[in-house]
């Protein structure tokens, strides 16, 4: 049977943790968020959490049933950070291009959160708030609804897609990750045109893109795409 997950209103009845902190689910997402941050998914359990938070770890599950709820949590609160300031323009492409630059960049600020959490459906209010709104985006631009949820899924797995990319790169061992990076100097750049002639001329631009994230561009490639498609289904209406 799962454990039971107290309404709020009792959680903030709670005695003070012996630090004197007020536990909260706020408090503990951020704190397992800095945990992911200094030890990645490895170093987060109950246990830990608990210690982290000066509290006994079995009141963790107050919040919630077990470590995959925090996981859920962390997930909502990352596009919640996403969506917070941003309001719609009116401007469909320009709305678009703001909420997934806005998801990508809030999921790569946290690597191993994002690792954590990007392949995840919470259904929690952050996350329903920002697919209604790409919906609303598309349906209002024009949009018939089967091309809607078409271009929603390319545009919400594609974001989710390169951030799980990039994040996994930024959680490697700085090291590591410069050797990877320098690969497209050391390596592809010293290539000779007699064996690996394309290759050899794109080496100098491969270089300078290949250590920085597509996800701009694959983003205006899917928004191309999908005004093509709104202007060929303005044409065939018209």
């Amino acid at each position: 049977m799962p454990k039971r997950v107290v309404p709020e209103e009792k959680r903030r009845r709670r005695r003070p943790t012996r630090s004197g902190t007020v536990l909260s689910e706020r408090l503990i997402v951020e704190t397992a968020l800095r945990m992911l941050r200094e030890h990645g998914s490895a170093g987060l359990t109950v246990r830990r959490l608990g210690l982290a938070l000066d509290a006994d770890p079995s009141t963790l599950y107050r919040y919630f049933r077990g470590m995959d709820d925090p996981t859920l949590a962390i997930g909502d609160a990352l596009i919640g950070q996403a969506l917070r300031g941003w309001r719609p323009t009116g401007e469909w492409r320009a709305d678009l291009r703001a909420v997934g630059l806005r998801i990508h960049a809030a999921y790569v600020s946290h690597p191993q959160a994002a690792l954590l959490t990007t392949s995840r459906v919470t259904g929690r209010p952050n996350e329903l708030a920002a697919d209604e709104a790409v919906l609303d985006v598309l349906r209002t631009a024009g949009f018939p609804l089967p091309d809607t949820v078409r271009i929603y899924h390319a545009f919400i797995d594609q974001t989710l897609a390169f951030a799980a990319l990039d994040a996994a790169s930024l959680a490697l061992p700085s090291d590591s990750l410069h050797a990877d990076e320098d690969m497209w100097r050391s390596t592809y750049a010293r290539l000779p045109r007699t064996t690996h002639p394309r290759i050899a001329e794109a080496a100098p631009l491969l270089a300078t893109r290949m250590v920085t994230s597509a996800y701009p561009t694959a983003l205006e490639m899917l928004l191309d795409s999908a005004q093509a498609q709104l202007q060929a289904h303005g044409a065939a209406a018209g």
